[in-house]
């Protein structure tokens, strides 16, 4: 959402903690620096993917928490090619574990004339830092080293602290003697190299080997606020369930002059069935069986700001089926991603004899992916014109989140609020729903289902994430990791 209040001073409760964030900014900048240095792009760059892991490795390995450091730090290869890395102490008897996650792999950056700096360099302008990665999700990396380190330089200190029983004791995670900054709180870091391919390389890790990501509070970095100096949390996110559609109808390109207006138009036909996807006087997605009523029962998303989010030119309708957060985040929605067809430039008059496009499909918390695809492909079958030949490939599903229900409580989200909205000095945190998809937290879910799980991250409407000039505003990686290190001395 556009509009920004501003930031404001931290609460004073956590000042120490604050000071001890702000000490370790120039680290943060320098460490984002080198890896958005990598063109860490999963199945187009596997030499910058290999350099951006063992980057990853050796400054999990370089933490100063003890438990941590270099035979805490696991490399795991994934079913889909890529490498995981994982650091872990082990939690103290009694005491809770907190899974920190993100990735380190990155969209393309595309044409870099379309950059106003170089994409593989971390550039200042205007108070933000430019760059691939800067936000999602290098940045959000960058959040977990930095609450870690401020969180041994504050030696624990301010806003949490160990109980009386630890502190008497002096244990530590490992069980020697000595101070520890986390009071024996278990941690695990799990950085993934293939988020932004969805290959589903660290989901089939995480149905192979649970041990790997067992926690009982896991905060997925890797989301973002409304706006920057909003704190906010994703309560939701839809899945994903694309399908392939292929038109047949001539052997082969004939004359458009000659067969044209008689012959039938794979194109044309193509069209017509990705037309019926959409009602064209409300703009609503509209496939034969879906439930469409899904209401938003959160904060609303209102529209002006989502006209000025999205990029809306004036004078665009938005569709009018419902309220904008209903359509976002609590309904289905079919999105033509791409058409193979041939392109103007060079086109010559034939009538088509093959035409191919790729739909995406968004399906909300409660709706069921599978189904939900195989309702899609019967409306693409049944709208065929001219008894067209239609083929209809599915692929690969993402299943939809929901971290709490409507009328529940979970102590990890109240805390997090808590945390997120000290760091801020803001009065309440905003909660919010994500049209995108992130299947690794059914996966998590499903692995460990009494684990909370959370999402938040340093992404606001201004960074651009997945185009050119993606950024991040500094104040967001200060604010996040100083609300992650509060969550990590207060979590018992």
């Amino acid at each position: 959402m556009a509009d920004s209040p501003g930031f404001t001073d931290p609460h004073p409760d956590l000042a120490p903690l604050a000071s001890a964030v702000t000490a370790q900014l120039d680290r943060a900048r320098a460490d984002l620096a080198a890896l958005v240095a990598l063109p860490s792009v999963h199945g187009a760059e596997p030499e910058a993917c290999a350099q951006a892991r063992d980057l990853v490795r050796d400054l999990l390995a370089e933490l100063p928490v003890p438990g941590l450091g270099p035979e805490a730090v696991e490399v795991v290869e994934t079913s889909d090619g890529s490498h995981a890395v994982f650091a872990h102490r082990p939690a103290a008897p009694g005491r809770p574990t907190v899974l920190l996650y993100s990735h380190y792999d990155v969209q393309p950056a595309g044409d870099p004339a379309e950059w106003t700096s170089p994409p593989w360099e971390l550039t200042e302008r205007s108070g933000r830092w430019y760059g691939r990665g800067a936000a999602d999700c290098k940045g959000n990396l960058v959040v977990h080293l930095t609450a870690l380190r401020a969180l041994a330089a504050a030696g624990g200190g301010g806003g949490g602290g160990r109980d009386d029983a630890a502190a008497s004791t002096g244990a530590t995670a490992t069980g020697t003697s000595g101070h520890d900054p986390l009071d024996g709180l278990g941690i695990r870091l799990v950085v993934e190299g293939s988020e932004e391919t969805g290959g589903g390389g660290l989901d089939d890790l995480v149905a192979e080997r649970p041990d790997l990501v067992a926690a009982d509070a896991i905060l997925i970095v890797d989301s973002g606020n409304v706006a920057a100096g909003v704190p906010t949390l994703t309560t939701s996110l839809r899945g994903i369930a694309n399908v392939v559609v292929t038109v047949d109808t001539l052997e082969a390109g004939v004359h458009s002059g000659q067969f044209g207006g008689a012959a039938p138009d794979a194109l044309a036909a193509l069209i017509a069935i990705l037309a019926s996807l959409r009602d064209p006087a409300t703009g609503a997605t509209t496939v034969d069986g879906l439930d469409f009523t899904g209401a938003w029962d959160g904060q609303a998303y209102p529209e002006e700001m989502f006209r000025a989010d999205a990029g809306v030119l004036d004078g665009v309708e938005l569709s009018s089926a419902a309220p904008v957060a209903d359509l976002v985040w609590s309904r289905p929605t079919a999105t033509v991603l791409g058409i193979d067809c041939p392109p103007v430039d060079g086109a010559i008059a034939a009538v088509q004899p093959r035409a191919r496009a790729l739909v995406n499909l968004r399906v909300p918390p409660g709706m069921d992916p599978e189904a939900a695809q195989r309702t899609l492909v019967e409306h693409i079958e049944r709208r065929r014109p001219w008894d067209a030949r239609v083929t209809v490939e599915p692929e690969a599903v993402g299943h939809p989140f929901r971290s709490v229900a409507a009328g529940q409580t979970d102590p990890v989200h109240d805390l997090l609020s808590e945390c997120l909205a000290q760091a801020y000095g803001a009065g309440e945190v905003a909660e919010i729903g994500s049209g995108g998809s992130i299947p690794l937290c059914t996966a998590l879910q499903q692995a460990h289902p009494a684990a909370s799980i959370a999402l938040l991250g340093v992404e606001d409407p201004a960074a651009a994430i997945h185009s050119p000039d993606e950024s991040v505003d500094p104040r967001e990686i200060e604010r996040i990791a100083l609300a992650e290190a509060a969550f990590l001395q207060r979590y018992r």
